[in-house]
């Protein structure tokens, strides 16, 4: 059992994050700020592929108009990426933005960061302070060298006093690089100094498979250690993806339990049957299942049912057939075309 790192609670529009609170998966829109329409059509596919908060840029006035539709049109909260005009926070803040990411230290004097606190204070939304590890002040880069973990501590918590200063504390913090040590390292490091929610994600960290394998070493060991309250994949690639390896990185560390856990074997010279193509279709078919079954694909009868008897059900494959069998009790014979259809029977009954 992962002990969860202690924070406060932070409200995101319709949804909790931090204290015990479940982590929250999110994603980022790609189209042009300026294309409503574009922007509206991809939150909503992002929606109906599990995202739980989307976010989408605001670089000017016009933006605000592509963020007020989004927000009308999803239900999940929307959260408004603002850089150094503190007029866009505002904004945003107006059209109905559920969140405003900021760091107050780029958007002017004490006057404006003051005005964007106030807003969000009368409003209610919060503000995510973060850091990048490619974006670090200059004096905090000089004083450290390069962008240490320790630099983007003292980066993030410089952005953090500007907030506390007005008696603004409903903060979440992110604290990334695309150097998956530093990143983790960072996180530990915030960790211990402060109960502000964490948004957990490796920046920058390239196409699809590069990017899936940087984010499950560093998200996973982060969420490993009970660190993390909302997670976002970061890819070069269509956002649809980046919610699915979210979730995946959930399933895959035990946290998100309402689904299927598939486990099959890597194959070997005993395999008589196209285990490879099975264990997809089984997969594919058992997506959106929400029972907390393991399920295992097996590619061989004399091994299947010993070597997975802790698995809820599974199958195990022959010479033309497999065997179907519950928690290491084989049920029956079937044939090869029927494996994946008598394994779904089995699965609705459970």
């Amino acid at each position: 059992m992962i002990e969860r790192r202690k924070t406060r609670t932070v409200k995101i529009g319709n949804i909790a994050i931090g204290g015990k609170n479940k982590i929250a998966v999110q994603s980022m829109l790609n189209v042009p700020a300026s294309d409503v329409e574009g922007n509206v059509k991809q939150a909503l596919e992002l929606e109906r592929a599990g995202c739980e908060i989307v976010r989408l840029t605001v670089p000017d006035a016009a933006a605000v108009k592509t963020l007020y539709a989004v927000k009308e049109a999803v239900k999940i909260p929307v959260v408004a990426d603002i850089h150094f005009d503190y007029r866009c926070a505002l904004e945003s803040v107006a059209a109905g933005a559920d969140k405003i990411r900021i760091n107050p230290g780029n958007i002017g004097d004490d006057s404006k960061v003051k005005a964007v606190a106030d807003a969000c204070r009368l409003q209610g939304v919060p503000i995510r302070i973060g850091v990048n590890s490619g974006s670090l002040e200059k004096n905090i880069l000089a004083k450290y060298g390069s962008p240490t973990p320790e630099a983007l501590c003292e980066s993030a918590f410089y952005h953090i006093s500007l907030l506390e200063k007005f008696d603004f504390n409903d903060i979440v913090v992110s604290i990334k690089s695309s150097d998956v040590q530093r990143t983790v390292s960072a996180y530990r490091l915030l960790a211990q100094k402060c109960d502000y929610p964490l948004h957990l994600g490796v920046t920058e960290a390239g196409t699809h498979n590069m990017a899936l394998i940087k984010s499950s070493i560093g998200i996973g060991a982060l969420l490993l250690d009970g660190i993390g309250d909302t997670i976002r994949v970061s890819m070069t690639d269509n956002p649809v993806k980046e919610v699915k390896a979210g979730f995946d990185i959930l399933k895959g560390a035990g946290i998100k339990t309402d689904c299927v856990r598939l486990v099959s074997c890597p194959t070997c010279g005993r395999t008589k049957i196209d285990l490879i193509s099975l264990a997809s279709q089984i997969e594919s078919a058992l997506e959106n299942c929400e029972k907390p079954l393991t399920v295992a694909v097996m590619g061989c009868v004399v091994n299947g049912p010993g070597e997975a008897k802790e698995a809820d059900i599974g199958v195990a494959g022959g010479d033309g057939c497999g065997v179907l069998f519950k928690r290491g009790e084989v049920l029956r014979k079937v044939n090869e075309d029927e494996i994946v259809s008598e394994l779904l029977k089995e699965i609705d009954r459970m």
